[in-house]
């Protein structure tokens, strides 16, 4: 069993966090983030550290504990320092630009798509076929880049397509000709 909700979220400096009525408040230098505490948690708010403790000694709360902990750590990591995704495109032709809050994609079809960016996520391409998405949200960052990967996800033959830059495609081989 793990045992990462019994280590305590550290508060780096210009972050705050605060719990009113069910609902945890971090605010930093990125932004400001807001989430409900999960039923069974509690938390205990010091000068420079955040603890989580379960309110019963059952299995799910513990497991409920180390949800808390590590949605707390993500918010304060989002607010303090923010989150990023790197997409590639490949392919002849394919490219994207940003137009305004928009992401417009050209990506082999007969049409070209046109993605509003939600709010709290900004995206800079490079060279036409780098996206960088980036948030202080941790799961509106991987939604969204995962939202852009589904246009055009990567084809195993040639590798075309939306990738991750950590992303490894694994490639078939094509069909031989006769002989």
């Amino acid at each position: 069993m793990s045992r990462i909700g019994k280590k305590p979220v550290a508060i780096p400096s210009g972050v705050q966090v605060a719990l009113k009525g069910g609902e945890l408040t971090v605010k930093g230098p990125k932004g400001e983030l807001k989430r409900p505490v999960v039923p069974g948690v509690e938390l205990a708010i010091e000068a420079e550290q955040v603890l989580v403790k379960s309110a019963e000694e059952a299995k799910e709360a513990a497991a409920y504990r180390g949800l808390m902990r590590a949605l707390l750590a993500n918010m304060v990591d989002g607010v303090s320092k923010g989150f990023e995704r790197i997409l590639e495109i490949n392919g002849v032709g394919y490219r994207a630009e940003m137009k305004g809050n928009t992401l417009s994609l050209a990506l082999g079809f007969s049409h070209g798509i046109e993605f509003p960016l939600p709010d709290g996520i900004t995206a800079d391409v490079e060279k036409q076929t780098k996206i960088f998405v980036r948030g202080v949200d941790k799961e509106l960052v991987g939604a969204t880049a995962a939202k852009i990967r589904s246009f055009r996800p990567p084809e195993p033959y040639k590798g075309k397509g939306i990738k991750y830059a950590e992303e490894r495609i694994v490639r078939k081989a094509g069909k031989t000709g006769k002989k």
